[in-house]
């Protein structure tokens, strides 16, 4: 089968489907896990593995063996090229654009591979956005959580601004309430969606308007790549989803947004910055967060073995 061919194969005639991308093995034990933790909950809709030309043969029998379908999409890089040398991750994030090209499905949910789902969350396929015939002119382009500007882990190189006052979480912690359920205003502070979670109605107009910023000169100055480039490109014109869609690990922490986090409304759980989970041995996680990952982790890992599959990932 080829590359090409397969994610249609695997996914039947689904028009909506979960993806995530793929560039190395580094993340793969993640999206193994995340594919599991999607089936645990029954997701009605598929996981597709999108990856590049840098994924290598070993990622490719590992997802084969399982099931997992997957499809080939190219490396985005601006035409200038940006620094991202005190956060390399960020070179392959401007490829978790493509989604918005992939217009044989109607609806793409985009996840980061350091994701865990702890609760159905099918209702993101049925979520309100424009229709692709506006081309990115409507209010509603893409979905997504906020992007956590507080910069808690206090890295030095992080821009100035990013700072508790212009986080739109900080927004929230007024009514914890409401916060499981709605989403901050779009435009608060510095109003960037946080990449690791986005629901798409795939558009080529809406696509070449990413291609062509990414071909302005202006993409030089996105410090958090993808994430920038909406939160600039479609300013104030996407739907912010409530934290528990994109709980991002740091939101947790003491001080910084535990006034609104809740453990049990949790639906997908962002293992975002170091050490993800799979870097953590079994019995010594630093985080009680760590733990729910590795009892999925483990439970995949013997269902596989079950199923013959002993690969090391």
């Amino acid at each position: 089968m080829s590359a090409q061919a397969d994610a249609a194969a695997g996914t039947g005639d689904a028009k909506k489907v979960w993806t995530t991308l793929i560039t190395n093995t580094a993340y793969l034990t993640g999206l193994l896990t995340l594919d599991h933790s999607l089936k645990k909950q029954q997701s009605a809709y598929p996981l597709v593995a999108l990856y590049t030309d840098t994924f290598p043969p070993e990622g490719h029998a590992a997802l084969d063996a399982r099931g997992i379908p997957k499809k080939h999409v190219n490396y985005l890089l601006p035409k200038l090229h940006k620094d991202f040398t005190n956060d390399p991750r960020f070179y392959d994030c401007w490829s978790k654009l493509t989604p918005f090209s992939l217009v044989e499905y109607d609806r793409v949910v985009q996840l980061d591979s350091d994701m865990l789902v702890l609760r159905n969350m099918d209702e993101l396929m049925d979520l309100a956005l424009d229709p692709p015939s506006l081309g990115g002119t409507g209010d509603k382009v893409f979905a997504a959580g906020p992007a956590c500007v507080c910069n808690p882990a206090k890295k030095p190189h992080y821009p100035k601004d990013w700072v508790p006052e212009n986080c739109a979480f900080t927004s929230q912690h007024h009514d914890p309430d409401a916060a499981q359920k709605e989403g901050a205003s779009p435009v608060f502070g510095l109003g960037i969606p946080n990449g690791g979670l986005q629901v798409v109605n795939p558009s080529n107009e809406v696509y070449q308007l990413i291609l062509d910023q990414l071909a302005n000169d202006t993409s030089v100055d996105y410090d958090f790549a993808d994430q920038s480039l909406l939160g600039d490109v479609f300013r104030g014109r996407w739907v912010t989803l409530p934290y528990v869609y994109n709980a991002l690990r740091t939101l947790r922490w003491k001080g910084v947004h535990d006034k609104i986090w809740r453990d049990d409304e949790v639906k997908n759980m962002h293992y975002l910055l170091s050490p993800k989970p799979w870097d953590e041995k079994e019995g010594e996680q630093t985080e009680v967060i760590s733990e729910w990952w590795w009892a999925v982790n483990l439970e995949r890992k013997a269902d596989e073995k079950q199923r013959g599959i002993d690969d090391g990932f």
